[in-house]
């Protein structure tokens, strides 16, 4: 009885090969003569039981280059540039968040020393809301700056509620409170040069100094 049963094991071993070299043969008869994978009767390329893709006796690493399927069977071994063309990275590209950075005069927003909007502060915020409808808006980031003039703490909580004020305006036109993150820089980046603006507080220093009195809005998003 042993002898029996293990007789019929192998001979449905053997139909079983026997069937799959059938239906590979079959396969194969249908494949042109530049494809490196067995084509089915289907024109699909033919799958393992493993989901790997079935080579001929004719692949190699440059002929799955040129094949339809080579991106789908072996990827991992074909070169970048062969599955992600040119075309397909520029299309990439394009949509990677892109920035615009807007640099607004404190003078323009807040009258010197306050940090309460004023009516010319509100139009250019006004211009930044109608910039951030023309993009796929990611974030707005606001920065607010001061002049050397005062104490390091006082210009530092100066610079947060400027920011705070530009933000709270950008919210009230729309724009989503959870895009617009702020933050305070004081007197610590100024874009005057040392020694450009010697002396004490003066209207001629407070004048020199404007450029350092300013915002600096930046809108990151896709176009």
């Amino acid at each position: 009885m042993k002898r029996i049963a293990r007789t019929s094991t192998i001979v449905a071993a053997f139909a079983a090969a026997l069937g799959f070299g059938a239906s590979l043969a079959q396969a194969q008869t249908s494949i042109p003569l530049d494809r490196v994978y067995v084509i089915d009767s289907r024109g699909e390329v033919a799958m393992s039981g493993a989901g790997l893709c079935w080579r001929t006796g004719f692949w190699t690493p440059a002929g799955a280059a040129k094949d339809p399927a080579g991106c789908k069977c072996d990827k991992d071994l074909l070169p970048k540039e062969v599955c992600e063309p040119p075309m397909a990275k520029a299309a990439a590209a394009t949509a990677k968040p892109s920035g615009d950075k807007v640099t607004v005069a404190a003078d323009a927003l807040f009258d010197f020393n306050k940090a309460t909007l004023r009516p010319a502060g509100k139009a250019k915020l006004d211009e930044v809301v109608a910039m951030s409808k023309q993009i796929k808006l990611e974030v707005i980031i606001a920065v607010g700056h001061t002049d050397r003039i005062g104490s390091d703490a006082y210009n530092q909580k100066l610079s947060e509620r400027r920011a705070a004020s530009v933000k709270a305006y950008l919210v009230s036109k729309g724009v989503e409170a959870n895009r617009v993150y702020t933050e305070g820089k004081g007197e610590k980046q100024p874009v005057t040069k040392p020694g450009q603006c010697p002396g004490g507080k003066s209207a001629k220093v407070i004048e020199c100094l404007q450029p350092d009195r300013r915002v600096d809005i930046e809108l990151i998003g896709t176009k």
